[in-house]
């Protein structure tokens, strides 16, 4: 029988984490010259670790492979989806298709999405429009597919494969999609007021990491939450914490959770462990050694003198390990 403290040092949950992809990112030749766009680190990395749920808005919504490439004509609340040469307009087609779709994606209860980088349908941002003459416009907006989708689930986390080249942004939006996997398995339960409790329990140290002003409001939606209201506390705290967890988690906030815990274990540590412990938090604050150096210290004491609250905190182990998410300085 496991013990309550395994949860140190538990993975992330089993229900595979439903992601959104542009479908050429995992190597379908589904791009408009019949090629793809193959991201090797979402494919063989965090590929094993989610369920895809691929999309390709051009072909899906009845374009060949190859086609005629296609940019954004007009304005950026009202873009046009209008091949380079020909001038074809396949605006209405694609918002046709994406109604259905976007049902579909509904459906799928997905935990975020990854977007291919300067599509026309498929770009989160920075996408060029063009004016009727073919000429930039100095504009930018954003792929047809993508703003319809953001739109539709502006809560879901997206990013796109080139920010993720990032390694502070990528674990970030690794991070939010497994908090988001948390949630929805709770959901799929069935809420009540404890859960809604053991939630904001778990994950305190997770969301203080991100923002501590947010953290102590969400502590607030907590404590107000009852059978009466619990629907409407559900949704105050959900977009809150996705608000909070938006906000990247720096170098500073991070010493200051790292403390936080420390400060757990002042009756237990002898005066060299704390000295070395504080040693190696100066080299992660000095940008030295990585985050991971500390968090495993600190999860080797939350084994060791079985600390109950520690033991619950997500803030540890958020993702799988074999990401190597925290392994960067």
């Amino acid at each position: 029988m496991n013990s309550p403290f395994s949860k140190a040092v538990q993975e992330v949950p089993q229900t595979p984490v439903k992601l959104g992809i542009s479908a050429c990112l995992l190597g379908q030749n589904v791009r408009y010259d019949g090629g793809h766009k193959l991201d090797r680190y979402l494919r063989d990395v965090l590929g094993p670790r989610v369920q895809w749920v691929p999309v390709c808005p051009e072909v899906e919504c009845g374009l060949s492979v190859p086609r005629e490439a296609m940019h954004l004509v007009g304005d950026a609340a009202a873009p046009r989806l209008v091949t380079l040469r020909s001038g074809i307009d396949h605006t209405e087609r694609m918002l046709k298709w994406a109604e259905r779709r976007l049902d579909e994606l509904d459906k799928e209860s997905l935990c975020g999405f990854i977007f291919k980088i300067r599509s026309p349908s498929s770009g989160m941002r920075d996408i060029k429009l063009y004016d009727e003459k073919g000429r930039f416009s100095g504009k930018k907006g954003v792929g047809l597919f993508a703003g319809l989708f953001m739109k539709r689930f502006p809560l879901i986390p997206v990013e796109d494969e080139g920010r993720l080249n990032d390694a502070g942004i990528r674990e970030n939006f690794i991070e939010r999609i497994f908090t988001v996997n948390r949630w929805k398995e709770k959901e799929r339960r069935g809420w009540t007021v404890r859960d809604l409790i053991e939630f904001h329990t778990e994950n305190k140290l997770l969301i203080m990491a991100h923002s501590p002003a947010l953290l102590r409001d969400l502590g607030r939606l907590t404590a107000h939450a009852g059978p009466e209201n619990l629907p409407s506390a559900l949704e105050n705290y959900f977009s809150t914490l996705l608000k909070a967890l938006g906000y990247q988690a720096t170098v500073k906030k991070n010493v200051n959770v790292l403390q936080h815990v420390m400060g757990y274990f002042k009756k237990q540590l002898t005066a060299d462990e704390k000295r070395e412990l504080l040693e190696i938090i100066g080299l992660y604050h000095r940008s030295l050694i990585p985050l991971v150096v500390p968090v495993t210290m600190l999860n080797h004491y939350a084994r060791k003198y079985r600390e109950p609250y520690l033991s619950l905190q997500t803030w540890l182990n958020p993702h799988p390990a074999e990401l190597m998410l925290r392994n960067h300085v």
